[in-house]
């Protein structure tokens, strides 16, 4: 069979190791997993017993359910007319891909940043032109725009940024969507956790502002994303956009989710407790932590950080090797936030490493 030529540029996603594979490799009972920003303490309780009263599993979705992006556009202070559906975020973001990118497009990336971009973007036979952050892992506002051209079609914005956990401020990102005529896809996957969002720039024609219900909510098998764009956008989207990307159960879910705000207010405020003792506590061991606003942190120690992870492998904890990430150095290494518990046996094992 002859495959696509570009697909050769193009490496699969690798997610972190599972609790299992960990335990079968090193012989342990108990392992602690803190490598794919996961919520640790679940959906709403509302939002299981949402997702088992439907029966009718015979039955297709509705491919644009209205009560939903009603229940979206609520929360986010948007009409549910500029409310589009997918996937989870990466979902969404394919089908942005589909309206505006062409082979031979570019594709501007601040790194180090999602692995998923540069994957993405390689398979639609563009460009994906990284740009180096600043030291404190914020966008360099004049680098990405000297590094727009006529062929760059997206540029892409994760705030809190994935690995680093900085947020970006609404005043640069709004200079590079009045500065240029690409695309502004802003992912605000962990958006919850952050004490500021850019969901106003969502104002702008040229911006698009996508969310999901897999970090904070607690949705993450689910796989429910949205997005805040023009009328425009969403006109075209619905084009692109494959027949049902939602089931049912799913969409019950998401709305009972939203409904709950006091189970969503108690896992930021959690989260953010923990992170901010998870913080003190490294920092106290001599570890470099990077100020973070997203349910995961950015270290750095004098190990390289292949070796820190599978240090902390054997001892029942795993973690995310960012050293592959473009952009991060070999020391880099993301931990997310869990339970008091699982953040604990994490402490223990990096004192034991250290």
């Amino acid at each position: 069979m002859k495959f696509r030529e570009v697909l050769k540029r193009v490496s699969p996603y690798v997610p972190g190791k599972s609790i299992e594979e960990v335990k079968k490799k090193y012989g342990l009972e108990k392992v602690v997993k803190l490598a794919s920003n996961e919520n640790p303490y679940g959906p709403s309780p509302k939002a299981v017993k949402a997702f088992k009263s439907f029966d009718n599993l015979h039955i297709y979705p509705d491919p644009d359910p209205e009560d939903l992006r009603q229940k979206i556009g609520e929360y986010v202070g948007f009409d549910a007319e500029r409310i589009v559906l997918g996937a989870g975020i990466d979902g969404v973001m394919e089908n942005i891909f589909k309206l505006f990118v062409d082979p031979g497009d570019e594709v501007v990336i601040p790194v180090p940043s999602f692995p998923y971009y540069h994957i993405l973007t390689r398979v639609c036979g563009a460009r994906d032109v990284a740009v180096k952050r600043r030291e404190d892992f914020t966008i360099d506002v004049e680098a990405v725009l000297n590094s727009v051209t006529e062929r760059t079609k997206i540029v892409l914005i994760c705030s809190p940024n994935n690995p680093t956990g900085n947020v970006e401020s609404e005043e640069a990102v709004r200079e590079i969507a009045e500065s240029c005529e690409a695309l502004i896809f802003v992912d605000e996957a962990y958006g919850e956790f952050s004490s500021k969002n850019l969901l106003r720039l969502a104002e702008y024609e040229n911006v698009v502002v996508a969310r999901t219900f897999s970090k904070a909510f607690g949705l993450a098998n689910l796989r429910i994303g949205y997005a805040v764009v023009s009328e425009e956008v969403r006109r075209e989207y619905l084009k692109v956009s494959t027949p049902f990307p939602l089931s049912t159960p799913a969409k019950l879910a998401a709305m009972a989710a939203l409904d709950d705000r006091d189970h969503l207010r108690f896992v930021v405020e959690k989260t953010r407790e923990e992170r901010e003792r998870v913080t003190k506590e490294l920092l106290e061991m001599g570890v470099k932590v990077y100020p973070s606003e997203a349910n995961f942190i950015l270290i750095e120690t004098s190990l390289k950080a292949a070796v820190l992870a599978e240090e902390l492998m054997k001892r029942g904890v795993i973690i995310r090797d960012c050293s592959k990430f473009i952009g991060c150095n070999e020391h880099h290494v993301r931990v997310s936030i869990g339970r008091k518990e699982e953040n604990n046996v994490f402490l223990e094992a990096m004192r034991d490493v250290l």
